[in-house]
């Protein structure tokens, strides 16, 4: 592994930083992990669903695609294990390598791994560093453990999501049906769930298969961003990448410190070979024969040390011994943990020591004693007249009892009944009756007038029958059946002015009251005195 290489800058951080980083890296690479996702997972998709509609049970895909999340989760661990080094595969590599990288491991993490809440950050172990039986299962001890609670989380928490998403696209189809058939849609959707039609099924296997393709890679990522941060923790990464560039640094500048020291070495050293001439010592030859002490294997004796004459006396700074004893005291150098255990009281193993008591301590131990076992004594025999008591008694709180757990028989209360007045017939003469009330003040008893006039006339004219307190909507959808689209449009601008008048209070000018009143009395033939005979809803 190049670390020199890595396009991440390595940090200590803290676990929710990981997690953010491995979803800012999921971010950066969108494109080389969605696109084999889609293609992978699509084709899957397709061919489960054909498969459970086959043999007649579609609640197979969504449950199958669920359970084969482990096989597609290879995809963004594989991009994101090569894009850190500063090399992103295509998606003709990433799909190819599928069906090689990863195998060995797809069996365990498809039965008795699926549902472990930390399977983001085991995937990056087991299929990054490739570790078997033991040495895997220390490798997730020590990179898996202290970051267990954290990847925990951030399942429940992708969990959570791919519902959100989910339930959300569901409902985002509702916001596009009118309010008046709301009500209808929604009993339509209720009673297609009870049987739900091979359509429903499909277009639900397909909202939750987006949503697992929107969420998932996040996930992913997220787990290896925890990764990355475990072995820059335990394996201090980032120190080692700083010392190899210094060290490459180091050596750049040493080819020209070598050609220094060549040329300037023998300056140095002549003095020296000076000096020893002049004093006229020489080396005196061994004897011819004599044998080398070297050659013979021979300790040669040793003077005295020569180290401090070079560097001086050692220096015994207590600051130095301070800092370097903090830095083993550090949790993260000399890592330590308490593991509480339960220890049986009466330790067979352990000699018990002699106890020397007085007279005073031994009765107040028996004192003690006696008052124990009265008490636990005295509390089953409280216990015991309490069960008889109670039988004892149960004829006459049984019943009451009984009594108490019987449901009540709801009386229906009475309906009222108020007789209803049926509404008054209409005047003969509707624009004169209408002009009469505006004149005397009553504007909207006249606008009201003029409403179930203009109302009846629109039902005779489009042959329709309203029900009984038929609304304003269910008028103007009836008064789409009359041909003439001038009455259409005259019925509904009487339409729009009732309303005004009726729930805004907004009453109309007298000029535009009569210009309406005209144009009604035209369109609908008012002006023979014919007045509409059909019933209109109160």
């Amino acid at each position: 592994m190049n670390l020199e290489s890595l396009t991440v800058a390595l940090r200590p951080r803290t676990a929710w930083e990981a997690v953010e980083l491995g979803t800012a890296l999921t971010r950066r690479h969108a494109r080389a992990i969605w696109v084999p996702w889609l293609l992978a997972s699509a084709a899957m998709f397709v061919a489960v669903n054909a498969l459970a509609w086959g043999v007649g049970m579609m609640w197979l895909a969504p449950l199958t695609m669920w359970w084969l999340k482990p096989a597609f989760d290879r995809i963004p661990l594989y991009v994101l294990s090569r894009a850190v080094f500063g090399t992103v595969p295509g998606t003709a590599d990433t799909l190819r390598a599928q069906f090689t990288w990863g195998v060995r491991w797809l069996l365990p993490y498809l039965t008795w791994r699926r549902l472990s809440p930390v399977r983001s950050m085991n995937l990056p172990v087991d299929l990054l560093e490739g570790g078997q039986g033991a040495e895997a299962r220390a490798r997730r001890r020590i990179l898996v453990g202290p970051s267990y609670g954290v990847a925990s989380l951030t399942t429940l928490l992708c969990v959570h999501f791919e519902l959100a998403v989910y339930l959300g696209t569901i409902s985002l189809a509702l916001l596009f049906v009118p309010p008046e058939y709301l009500a209808r849609t929604a009993q339509g959707l209720w009673e297609a769930m009870q049987a739900p039609p091979t359509w429903l099924d499909l277009t639900t296997n397909a909202v939750y298969w987006l949503a697992v393709t929107l969420i998932q890679p996040f996930y992913v990522g997220a787990g290896f961003g925890l990764y990355l941060n475990r072995r820059t923790e335990v394996e201090a990464w980032d120190i080692e990448i700083v010392l190899r560039r210094l060290a490459a640094r180091l050596s750049r500048a040493s080819a020209p410190l070598l050609l220094a020291l060549a040329l300037l070495g023998p300056a140095a050293l002549a003095p020296a070979w000076g000096q020893e001439a002049d004093t006229g010592t020489a080396p005196v030859a061994q004897e011819a024969g004599e044998p080398d002490p070297d050659d013979a294997g021979e300790e040669v004796p040793s003077g005295p040390p020569t180290l401090p004459a070079v560097f001086g006396d050692v220096a015994d700074d207590a600051a130095l011994r301070e800092a370097v004893a903090r830095a083993y005291e550090d949790p993260t150098v000399s890592p330590r943990r308490t593991v509480t255990t339960w220890k049986p009281i009466d330790d067979e193993d352990e000699e018990k020591a002699p106890r020397d008591m007085s007279a005073l301590a031994r009765l107040a131990e028996a004192i003690g004693k006696a008052i124990a076992l009265a008490g636990e004594y005295g509390l089953w025999f409280l216990a015991g007249m309490l069960a008889i008591v109670l039988l004892v008694t149960a004829r006459r709180w049984l019943p009451w009892l009984r009594g108490g757990m019987r449901r009540r028989v709801r009386e229906d209360a009475e309906i009222e009944r108020t007789p209803t007045e049926a509404p008054a017939p209409l005047p003969d003469d509707i624009p004169t009756a209408v002009r009469r009330l505006w004149q005397a003040g009553h504007a909207r008893d006249a606008l009201a007038l003029l409403y179930r006039a203009s109302v009846a006339a629109m039902s005779a004219r489009a042959n329709v029958v309203l029900v009984p307190g038929a609304t304003e909507a269910a008028v103007l959808r009836a008064s789409r059946r009359m041909p003439e689209p001038a009455d259409r449009e005259a019925f509904e601008a009487m339409v729009r002015q009732w309303q005004y008048a009726a729930y805004a209070g907004r009453l109309p000018a007298e000029d535009a009251f009569e210009a309406q009143l005209a144009l009604l009395a035209d369109r609908f033939d008012w002006r023979r005195g014919d007045a509409p005979s059909t019933e209109v809803p109160a």
